[in-house]
């Protein structure tokens, strides 16, 4: 009798299980659960994402510092080669993304691997070949070999130890991926909404409606960057130089504003988290005094919305009025420490407040939470211009150049009128200004003023400015001799993150080895002597 039970039971049990299984897979699967992701909205979040493009690369080009020679606040003011000086880039473009966000570059690789070689949407894979083009030439530049032929496949590949590229050889494959993306874009493909730079949630200054407009716009942004990656070549081979800006001028780059690859933060919903940072560890930041005495000779009106003297500086962030004035700023002398400044009867300023008497970034401006994110802009465009025509690589010499250099700083000075509080300069302070005699462009001093001027524009992208201060050997600054640390130079790249010699170390061996040592010292393959 008991086994007859069982027997019931089982297979009650088997029609009842049957009977659930008809349902299984649909009770049991959540309907609100993501399951697949569109890569554009990826992209998206790769173009919001902050990729460390200022701090201690303006310390070596002497805009901003840290006159703190303890802890972490030695770094590049001191010469030293301290690991978060160096890691912001690496960190926040290629390896742990800031803000909470993925890395850009992993999202890139990702998206593009979600789309597959036979995607029929050849725009949005032409735009996410050029950023991340972009972002690659960043990472080449401050530090020389990177992992990039088997970056961002730990997902795809199971490649967890990517091996490093020859940069020379990374900036090669770069020309290639501007030049191949910007041709494949296509005004009758398809029309990218989430596009933050010109799509539909871009800013009114750029925002396009359709494919043609679109297209139109990220070929110049892509144009742009070729320009960009061919003038790194002007010291190392001329010819090359030549050729590459010449491709760019003829396939068309940013001729205004409107063209510019920029994002806005609101400073609620997106903030910019260096700024905050900056904001609650005001009193170890100060304006250098070679930037703020360039402001000062060139009587240049933007010098308001980048620095400004504080009553006190360990206590910036609620303070809304500063002095802006420029004839009261005073930039903090290179290399020089907080006790010296501080010392009785020293040659310094001394202090104020609970800081030091010197100029800071104005952070109700240039330093503020809601700042826009500019990653390209037609300021720098036109000014690598200028310098291109000057030196004969496109048509108009000397005449062309004047315009294109000083449209440049026309552009620079329209753009602050984007920022939160702060207003376009006035047109009659432009004419004053590009009138002014250390400014006004002078075919014998072309390529200073050029270069000089491109450092201003890049006073919150330390990349750039770095890059170029390499490349161009302007402005004419001298190197800090607090120590011989760099032999009596610059710093030339930064160091690899130290994380890299433990989590990597193979490959980050092979790297330090192949670029001479991984040192301040050791140059990136563009970086003639």
């Amino acid at each position: 009798m008991i086994n007859t039970y069982k027997k019931i039971v089982i297979i009650g049990s088997l029609f009842f299980l049957a009977g659930c299984d008809k349902d299984f897979v649909e009770i049991n699967t959540n309907p609100y659960a993501i399951t697949a992701i569109d890569p554009a909205i990826i992209f998206a979040g790769a173009q919001r994402t902050h990729i460390g493009t200022w701090y201690g690369e303006q310390t070596i080009v002497q805009q901003f510092l840290s006159p703190y020679n303890t802890g972490a606040n030695t770094g590049f003011n001191f010469n030293a080669d301290i690991d978060g000086n160096s890691n912001p880039k690496w960190d926040q473009s290629y390896a742990n993304g800031s803000n909470g966000n993925a890395a850009p570059v992993k999202n890139l690789i990702q998206a593009i691997n979600l789309l597959g070689p036979s995607t029929t949407r050849v725009n949005l894979l032409s735009m996410l070949r050029i950023w991340k083009a972009q972002l690659f030439m960043g990472l080449v530049d401050n530090y020389g070999d990177v992992p990039y032929s088997e970056a961002g496949k730990a997902v795809s590949e199971g490649i967890f130890y990517p091996k490093y590229d020859d940069d020379a050889a990374i900036y090669e494959d770069l020309y290639k991926e501007l030049k191949e993306a910007t041709a494949a874009l296509s005004a009758s493909g398809e029309f990218i909404s989430t596009d933050l730079f010109y799509g539909t949630n871009a800013q009114s200054l750029t925002k396009t409606s359709s494919a043609t407009d679109q297209v139109a716009k990220w070929k110049k942004l892509g144009n742009s960057l070729l320009l960009r990656l061919g003038m790194r070549y002007s010291k190392l081979n001329p010819t090359k130089a030549a050729s590459i800006v010449a491709e760019a001028f003829a396939g068309g780059v940013m001729t205004s504003n409107a063209d510019i690859a920029f994002v806005k933060n609101d400073g609620t919903n997106f903030s910019q988290a260096d700024n905050a940072a900056l904001r609650n560890f005001s009193q170890f930041n100060y304006a250098a005094e070679p930037f703020v005495n360039h402001l000062k000779t060139t009587a240049d009106p933007r010098a308001k919305f980048m620095i400004a003297l504080y009553a006190n500086p360990g206590a910036i962030a609620n303070d809304v009025n500063p002095d802006v004035t420029l004839a009261n700023q005073f930039g903090c002398p290179i290399g020089v420490t907080s006790d010296q400044i501080l010392a009785p009867g020293s040659p310094y300023r001394g202090a104020r407040g609970s800081g030091l008497n010197y100029s800071q970034f104005n952070v109700n401006i240039i330093a503020a939470p809601g700042v826009p994110e500019f990653w390209v802009t037609y300021a720098q465009t036109s000014l690598l211009l200028a310098e291109a025509a000057k030196r004969g690589w496109i048509p108009g010499g000397d005449g062309a150049a004047k315009t294109y250099y000083e449209n440049g700083i026309v552009a620079d000075m329209a753009i602050y009128g984007l920022y939160t509080g702060a207003t376009a300069v006035p047109a009659a302070e432009v004419s004053a200004y590009l009138a002014n005699p250390a400014v006004a462009y002078s075919a014998t001093d072309a390529l200073k003023l050029i270069n000089t001027q491109y450092w201003v524009v890049n006073v919150r992208n330390g990349t750039e400015a770095f890059a170029n201060f390499r490349r161009s050997g302007f402005p004419a600054l001298s190197p800090n001799t607090y120590n011989n640390n760099l032999n009596g130079g610059f710093a030339r790249r930064l160091s690899y993150p130290d994380i890299e010699g433990s989590a990597n170390a193979e490959n980050y061996q092979a790297a330090v080895t192949a670029m001479g040592g991984d040192l301040l010292t050791s140059r990136v393959f563009w970086d003639k002597p």
